[in-house]
């Protein structure tokens, strides 16, 4: 019999009003949109057969919400940490909205205002990745988008930075896992794969 596998499913909650619009949605804690609801339980539907020993949410609704609907809540350990990344004064906001006023701004590189910066996220994440390697378990953590990237990144050896270099779509499922000892990225951002069980 063989060994369960170690990795780590990701899956970004499904869309919400802000989510469609572009806004930044960090600490807000507002619900699926209808369409998130069927991106959720479209998600599950891809995850059914899928092992998955530990379940890992942010507190938000839209990260509980999403794991409910993919079938996962009984088993779900709310995880604090995983709460999205603070935008501070750029909560609520598009991108395109703080280009205005400053052309050359870069969450990735600059943070926000009264918020945090990606390595304060970092800070946050790394204790998560460091529980995922050091406990071989097939885990699926369900979060947020900025926040993932942050941990994909960080699970891989990189700067949080590197997180730019991710993008990351609503109810989106990838996977973590290793190659000989590696840690890396074996699928990111599948929106419509169903997922091979076990």
């Amino acid at each position: 019999m063989t060994a369960p596998p170690h990795r780590v499913i990701l899956l970004r909650h499904g869309e919400t009003a802000w989510s469609k619009e572009g806004r930044h949605t960090g600490r807000i804690d507002i619900p699926l949109t209808d369409a998130g609801v069927l991106q959720a339980q479209a998600a599950g539907e891809r995850l059914a057969g899928v092992a998955v020993d530990r379940v890992l949410v942010s507190p938000l609704i839209r990260a509980r919400q999403t794991c409910e609907l993919a079938g996962h809540a009984d088993s779900a350990v709310v995880e604090p940490a995983l709460v999205e990344w603070d935008y501070g004064a750029y909560e609520g906001r598009t991108s395109a909205e703080i280009r205005a006023e400053r052309p050359d701004w870069s969450l990735w590189r600059d943070g926000c205002p009264g918020g945090e910066d990606a390595v304060a996220v970092a800070a946050r994440v790394d204790p998560v990745v460091r529980r995922c390697r050091e406990q071989p378990a097939s885990w699926l953590v369900v979060a947020h988008g900025h926040l993932l990237r942050v941990l994909a990144a960080r699970w891989c050896g990189l700067g949080p930075e590197s997180g730019a270099l991710l993008q990351l779509g609503t109810a989106a499922i990838c996977i973590l896992a290793f190659e000989h000892h590696t840690p890396g990225v074996l699928l990111w951002n599948d929106a419509g794969t169903r997922l091979a069980s076990r």
